[in-house]
């Protein structure tokens, strides 16, 4: 869903705001089927933003036009920590319950749903910074200066990532994947302590089946492809991709642990569709032969792409990956 969608545009004038349009059950509902109908997808995804957990928090999460979003409370020091609460899913963010259990119902079983949250690393860049930050050089001066500190928050936030996670699992998410959209902004050993080691507890401490079923776990760190055997021994069932891994060089080091889910520069979605297609053979061609490869941007798809090229782009893999699984 987005807004290369001109479905999505006219749904998110008639919210009237982003914050309505994520809080209104009925809304996100319309807006996660839309690219259903337009495109034959293999699987749903949540519409929600990853800001929801901070903002049941109590910091006052708001759009700014031209800045992104914005909190009017963000948390600096240690008593601002020690006060946070851990959110109730069931009664802090029902919206999204009620939404996931709209969702499932509209679907009846025609593909499945897969819900998402941030991590508990990229959603304090957020509650730190205040918003987005080019440097983090307010978070990172928390690291470096009071790294026990900025433990207490991760371990808060994390706390809230697994109760709103299992939440999702028990209104009916079919798996779910966390988003380390920052995590590719730390050091080596920093990102091991303070990202991937908060996500690997939270991994752990998820419902791993519902209704009978597995509930897969994707674990996604942008411009993390240096510590994928790490991210693989987190736990998760999946490991998401960006475009800067090369996907054959990935399935070579973690091997048949985990799925692998990617890799396509959505920025290739601007080229014409024949482009569009040589680009998809050739992420097809790099995982090559086998199951354990689901096809996939990677990273979000940008707001000014032609829908009919994000339409290439999915009849090529139909197409095209036939020939690659058994």
């Amino acid at each position: 869903a987005g807004r290369y969608l001109p479905e999505y545009r006219e749904t998110r004038k008639k919210a009237g705001s982003f914050m309505q349009l994520c809080t209104t059950p009925e809304l996100a509902c319309e807006v996660t089927l839309q690219p259903l109908r337009r495109f034959p997808l293999d699987a749903a995804i949540l519409f929600s933003d990853i800001l929801t957990i901070p903002d049941a928090m109590g910091l006052g999460l708001y759009f700014a036009e031209g800045e992104g979003p914005r909190f009017r409370c963000p948390v600096r020091n240690e008593d601002r920590i020690e006060a946070l609460p851990v959110p109730d899913p069931e009664q802090d963010l029902r919206y999204v319950m009620d939404a996931v259990r709209l969702i499932r119902r509209e679907l009846d079983g025609a593909v499945p749903l897969i819900g998402f949250s941030g991590s508990p690393w990229t959603l304090a860049t957020y509650m730190v910074e205040g918003g987005s930050s080019k440097d983090f050089r307010i978070i990172k001066a928390m690291l470096y200066e009071r790294p026990e500190l900025l433990d207490r928050l991760l371990d808060t936030v994390g706390q809230a990532v697994t109760l709103y996670l299992n939440a999702q699992i028990a209104a009916g998410a079919q798996a779910v994947m966390l988003f380390d959209t920052w995590g590719g902004a730390l050091t080596p050993s920093d990102y091991c302590r303070f990202s991937l080691k908060p996500m690997e507890r939270i991994i752990r401490g998820l419902t791993r089946e519902h209704e009978g079923r597995p509930v897969p776990v994707i674990l996604f760190t942008k411009n993390g492809g240096q510590w994928l055997e790490a991210m693989t021994d987190t736990g998760a069932d999946a490991l998401g991709l960006d475009w800067t891994t090369d996907l054959g060089d990935a399935r070579r080091r973690v091997g048949d642990q985990v799925a692998l889910q990617g890799n396509l520069d959505p920025s290739v979605l601007y080229a014409s569709p024949p482009v569009i297609r040589e680009q998809v053979a050739k992420v097809l061609a790099s995982f090559g032969k086998g199951n354990g490869h689901v096809f996939n941007l990677g990273h979000g798809i940008h707001p000014g792409i032609d829908p009919d090229h994000a339409g290439a782009m999915i009849e090529a893999v139909h197409e095209l990956s036939v020939a690659y699984h058994r």
